[in-house]
């Protein structure tokens, strides 16, 4: 276990970037990705503060690009040998607002990061995995995985109910093979995510910090258990959530009584 190498794709910030840290405190190895050089190596610069350099490496691309993952894999390979467990969490947001109302090329952004990318993702993952003989791909769900609607975000929850069936697809067509599929659902993680969806309604972020400061956690609170969970698990088809509905339905029940300020 400790000895896994791991590729997790958007990892330069946010959730990425705390699952990266987080796999390197248990003593995997790492390969970071983002979309620009510059902020890889600025993730590397920043892990490589109070981890070993040796465990660690970058690779940018555009995970719109099919030979952009395969460049990542390739780097994964030649510096560790292999990949145990490739995580596709790259995604992007747009504003809260109705599905008209997005430009075209937002909808386009949307679809090619969130649901193509993913998809050229897992193709790279798990091609390799059946060369190598093993492997675990994990694709990140989000908001609309679990069937739930909400208005203003109907673009992105239909890109990630679109992930849930794609991985329980994939699930199934590698079940007699060594590659294993499973989901991570992160819950709501209070990162530049959910406050860029706000950025010109500031009035609309106020009113939903409520709902936040009650279902919403830390990157620092939610990543270590994630990754524990990956570790600990070998089972394909594993669906690991954070929020599971019995959690909400007791921070609903006590939040009175426990005030939090994730915004602070």
């Amino acid at each position: 276990m400790s000895m896994k190498t791991v590729v997790i794709t958007g990892s330069s910030r946010g959730i990425g970037y705390g699952l990266a840290n987080e796999f390197l405190v248990r003593g995997c190895n790492v390969v970071v990705n983002g979309r620009s050089q510059a902020s890889v190596d600025k993730a590397i610069a920043s892990l490589s503060q109070v981890h070993s350099s040796e465990r660690l490496v970058g690779q940018a691309g555009d995970v719109t690009s099919p030979d952009d993952h395969q460049a990542l894999w390739d780097t994964a390979v030649a510096k560790f040998g292999k990949v145990d467990i490739w995580i596709n969490n790259a995604g992007v947001g747009h504003p809260m607002i109705n599905v008209w109302e997005i430009p075209v090329e937002k909808v386009h952004q949307i679809v090619d990061i969130d649901l193509k990318g993913l998809i050229f993702g897992s193709q790279v993952a798990i091609r390799g995995m059946l060369q190598q003989g093993q492997g675990h791909l994990y694709n990140m769900e989000g908001f609309g995985s679990n069937g739930r609607t909400r208005a203003g975000i109907s673009l992105y929850g239909a890109t990630k109910s679109a992930v849930r069936f794609l991985s329980r697809s994939l699930t199934k067509e590698t079940a007699a093979t060594p590659v294993k599929v499973s989901t991570l659902s992160p819950g709501i993680v209070i990162t530049d995510f959910i406050t860029e969806q706000y950025e010109d309604d500031p009035e609309g972020l106020e009113s939903a910090k409520k709902v936040f400061n009650t279902l919403g956690d830390k990157v620092e609170t939610v990543t270590p258990w994630l990754v524990e969970q990956v570790l600990a698990n070998e089972k394909s088809g594993a669906s690991i959530e954070w929020l599971t509905s019995f959690k909400i339905i007791k921070r609903f029940a006590t939040a009175r009584f426990n005030q939090r300020d994730l915004f602070s």
